[in-house]
């Protein structure tokens, strides 16, 4: 799980700047919108999804009106709504770090052509459909806020309500459980006081591959980072482990 956990914390970092925050707002208003029209509703208390889908928003600091017109927009309540379609494509980055590439856009020719774009730009190559998927698992996951948080009353509060490990961060504490238990393990937790940063489910690799040089650590981040600027996808998965040492290296560059 290291790799991944790493790129979430690059991310995240990058997300504190104003240009990035609006980018990821508009990411997650748009999946609002595909949930509340495939609920056919803009009900978050009847629709799992959509709740899934409004709780991130809430968690990333989206306005409140905002999320609410972006749930009328998807139910039909409000015009303005695209048909947004999701769509998953499979690639290698350079030295072979598997990647997965969630999307959810209104013109498929478009975004396969910029997502095969970023690969090829970066050295890596898509993958046929199926190739890299089976190395990835969907788990459901709630981040909490390490401070002044004791981890064995974590550990008490969650294996009573789904969860089936807990990953410790430098900042961070990750609750991993089934996707479907993620939003009971956040009621659980944040029942018991627990301030929860985030949560949902994503796709966890289930080997990692380890990469030595500050060079090819460069070009498979600059690879996930382009994917992720692009306004269609919605996440990026990959399966690279980077050293500390080696991130503190590119982090100070």
């Amino acid at each position: 799980m290291s790799g991944h956990s790493k790129w979430s914390t690059i991310k995240h970092k990058k997300a504190a700047k104003d240009a990035r925050r609006g980018k990821q707002w508009a990411k997650l208003i748009r999946q609002i919108e595909v949930a509340a029209r495939g609920a056919g509703t803009a009900d978050v208390e009847s629709s799992p999804s959509l709740a899934l889908a409004v709780q991130k928003a809430k968690d990333a600091e989206v306005p409140k009106d905002t999320i609410e017109r972006a749930c009328k927009r998807g139910a039909g309540e409000l015009e303005g709504a695209a048909a947004y379609e999701p769509a998953q494509y499979e690639g290698y980055a350079p030295g072979g770090i598997a990647v997965l590439v969630d999307v959810l856009t209104d013109n498929r020719n478009r975004t396969a052509a910029d997502v095969r774009s970023a690969f090829t730009k970066a050295g890596g190559s898509l993958a046929e459909p199926g190739s890299v998927a089976f190395q990835f698992t969907r788990r459901g996951r709630v981040v909490l806020g390490k401070d002044g948080v004791d981890e064995d009353e974590v550990m008490l509060v969650g294996l009573d309500a789904g969860m089936e490990d807990l990953e410790s961060d430098p900042d961070t504490y990750t609750a991993w459980c089934d996707p479907s238990d993620a939003a009971d393990l956040r009621s659980a937790l944040e029942g018991a006081g627990f301030k929860v940063q985030e949560s949902g489910s994503t796709m966890v690799p289930a080997t990692t591959v380890p990469i030595a040089e500050v060079g090819e650590a460069r070009k498979v981040l600059r690879l996930l980072d382009d994917l992720d600027d692009n306004d269609d996808v919605q996440d990026v998965y990959a399966n690279f482990d980077i050293p500390d040492e080696l991130i503190d290296e590119l982090e100070d560059a």
